[in-house]
């Protein structure tokens, strides 16, 4: 077995690899930008190296440094976990070329898969159904149209290198597809450093169900069953189980079997996954093979009870497969969701920033929380904005379902929006209990599963009144503490007043709301006027953010962070956001340059559409922002005339930066 590992990625997998190599005994090498340099997974490591700057471009994606790191460090393997470099060929035979096991399968293999149009015509070499398409969109626009025609609209554009939904675009008719092919390509050459498409016919409403293969280098090949991975939004998965809902035994024998002639038709060696879609009729077209471990691994994982990143250890120091194939077999049913730091009311916008407070459920038995953040980390414009992925294994499909609904009631967030609630809305929706969902689900759903907050009850007014409360009493103590007449009434922070109960009035804003709790303080007792009437409240702190309350004569436990002037409240498994009111305060100054006009994000400025002096019309495209891996683009909200650009391409701007100045047009 190997002594030092690279691991060549950051984040969630960094760490998970971790796990493993230590298990094996074997030291870990971790590598960092800029903008990870106090990242989890760094102090994990037994030893850390810096790659370069914030951007992935400047950092993860040098071989060269990271050659350099791994020589420095003594590594005698390199595992480059998923994203990033660990489907890059070149990468792979740089490491070999270095000296270094690499824990993957052959350049040859990445590089055969890697190029989709390749692959599909191996695949079709091989006897692989394929989805009908045009190889290589690197020609005549004309000839592409013609082609488009041939395929019938609607037509997906695909980068011929890498995954992940990046470089990809759905086109309903011939007026859209310059535009697709640019954006495509602008966002495949800032994701895998190639801008190569592809077009292929649009399978409508597909299942996305993937088989994971493993293979070694003694031409010993198992799969280890299917996942369906049909939840996406942005063509990114969202939520992956196995087995498949509906995947019958005749189904599951055809995919399993494709998949093994895949992987022999390369010669494979390593952990891999081929992906297939799959229409109502059940007949199924090869999509892609990922030569790699996937963001999903763990579900098999929990399905049969093997560690995966062991299993790609052993094979990469040549070792046997540890199992065959009739000894892997289904245990019950696994279900993963991913908790991203977006705003999914905002078309899945990312929502970078400082995360003010992390809680999750305890891993256990069932139940495993991968994640490499934590309170007072930032979730950068940088990278992929995943925050952790929750797994849960049930003895069926109802039972997993269950186990999932509460891991995700017990997962607290502030500081960036989040997927939660989506999630939530998920796991709750009849269709999906029902397994009877594809990969249009959250589109078609979307009214019923991204929904608004509803508003903050009683109960959460209560808590949150008496959070406040129970924070000025424990600062007043404190600050008497360290007076010389700790009993002194003046260094109470109670509105304490001369022979009546002390008034105050807590207001709180939710939305556009504003809402009033009047508080008396009478004898060291607290009195909450709310609309329904008055309630005696009392509680403790428990620790930092925890509350243990009695409101009306209801023990209740909730969760209340503040941060300046908001206070998140968890409550009865649901969130709320309050904003202390300020009368003082001024109006957002996101809203006040015109919406769209400035920056909803950090990012960089991919493109500009416009000059100075243009007049445009509602909707037109003004520049493209790039952030965590995705293009953006800056529409007009009104018809108008741009007066000014402020940035350029190549720029990188903050959130709330106003991009250009732009005079509305009645």
């Amino acid at each position: 077995m190997f002594k030092t590992v690279l691991i060549a990625n950051r984040g969630e997998i960094a760490c998970r690899i971790m796990a493993t190599a230590r298990k094996l005994g074997i030291r870990t090498i971790a590598v960092y930008s800029d903008a990870d340099a106090d990242a989890r997974h760094v102090h994990l490591a037994d030893a850390a190296y810096r790659v370069g700057a914030a951007p992935a471009a400047e950092s993860y994606l040098r071989i060269e440094a990271l050659l350099d790191a791994a020589e420095r460090s003594g590594a005698d393997v390199i595992h480059p976990g998923y994203g990033f470099l660990s489907e890059d060929s070149e990468f792979a035979q740089a490491c070999l070329d270095g000296g270094f096991a690499f824990v993957g399968p052959s350049p040859e293999a990445i590089r055969l898969m890697g190029n989709k149009d390749e692959a599909k015509r191996l695949m079709v070499g091989a006897g692989v159904p394929v989805v009908p398409g045009c190889d290589d969109l690197n020609i005549d626009l004309k000839v592409i149209l013609a082609e488009a025609r041939q395929i019938g609209y609607p037509v997906m554009i695909k980068a011929v290198a890498g995954g992940g939904g990046r470089g990809m675009r759905i086109v309903g008719n011939e007026l859209e597809l310059q535009d697709g092919l640019n954006s495509a390509r602008r966002e495949a050459m800032a994701a895998f450093g190639g801008d190569r498409l592809l077009l292929e016919k649009v399978v409508s409403d597909p299942r996305h169900i993937e088989v994971q293969i493993f293979a070694d280098q003694y031409n010993n090949v198992v799969h280890m069953f299917e996942r369906d991975c049909s939840i996406q939004r942005r063509y990114q998965k969202v939520v992956e189980e196995a087995p498949g809902p509906t995947v019958s035994t005749e189904l599951r024998q055809n995919l399993t079997e494709t998949a093994l002639i895949a992987a022999r038709a390369i010669n494979y060696v390593g952990a891999g996954t081929v992906e297939f879609v799959v229409d109502r009729q059940d007949n199924f077209y090869f999509l892609e093979m990922n030569t790699r471990i996937q963001v999903e691994h763990r579900v098999t994982e929990m399905l049969i009870r093997q560690d995966l990143v062991e299993w790609q250890f052993r094979i990469a120091a040549n070792e046997l497969l540890p199992m065959t194939q009739d000894q892997i077999s289904i245990d019950g049913h696994a279900i993963e969701a991913r908790l991203y730091a977006e705003n999914p009311a905002r078309k899945f916008m990312p929502s970078p920033g400082v995360v003010t407070h992390l809680r999750f459920p305890k891993n256990k038995p069932g139940l495993c929380v991968d994640s490499a953040l934590t309170a007072g980390d930032e979730v950068t414009p940088y990278y992929d904005p995943l925050i952790a992925k929750i797994i849960v294994w049930g003895i069926d499909r109802n039972a997993a379902l269950d186990s999932l609904q509460r891991a995700l009631n017990d997962v607290q967030v502030s500081g960036v929006d989040t997927n939660l609630n989506l999630l939530s809305q998920i796991v709750r929706h009849e269709q999906f209990i029902a397994g009877e969902h594809d990969t249009s689900f959250i589109e078609r759903y979307g009214e019923q599963l991204i929904t608004s907050p509803k508003p903050a009850s009683e109960l959460v007014l209560a808590l949150a009144a008496l959070y406040l409360l129970l924070e000025r009493e424990r600062e007043a103590v404190a600050v008497a503490s360290h007076t010389d007449d700790p009993y002194s009434p003046w260094a109470m922070n109670d509105s304490w007043r001369l022979n009546q109960p002390a008034k105050d009035m807590i207001q709180f804003v939710e939305g556009d709301c504003v809402v009033d709790v009047g508080v008396m303080v009478d004898e060291g007792q607290y009195t909450l006027d709310l609309s329904n009437g008055a309630i005696l409240v009392n509680g403790r702190l428990r620790g930092e953010h925890d509350v243990d309350a009695v409101l009306g004569g209801m023990q209740i436990r909730g969760t209340v962070v503040r941060v300046e002037d908001e206070l998140n409240v968890w409550l009865h498994d649901a969130a709320h956001r309050l904003r202390i009111h300020n009368a003082l305060s001024v109006t957002d100054t996101h809203q006040a340059h015109g919406g769209d006009l400035i920056s909803p994000m950090p990012g960089r400025i991919t493109r500009v559409t416009v000059e100075e002096g243009d007049d445009v019309r509602r909707g037109a495209s003004l520049m493209v922002l790039e952030s965590m891996k995705m293009e953006h683009q800056i529409t007009a909200p009104s018809p108008g005339r741009v007066e000014r650009l402020n940035f350029s391409v190549g720029d990188w701007v903050d959130e709330g930066a106003v991009l250009l100045d732009f005079a509305a047009v009645e």
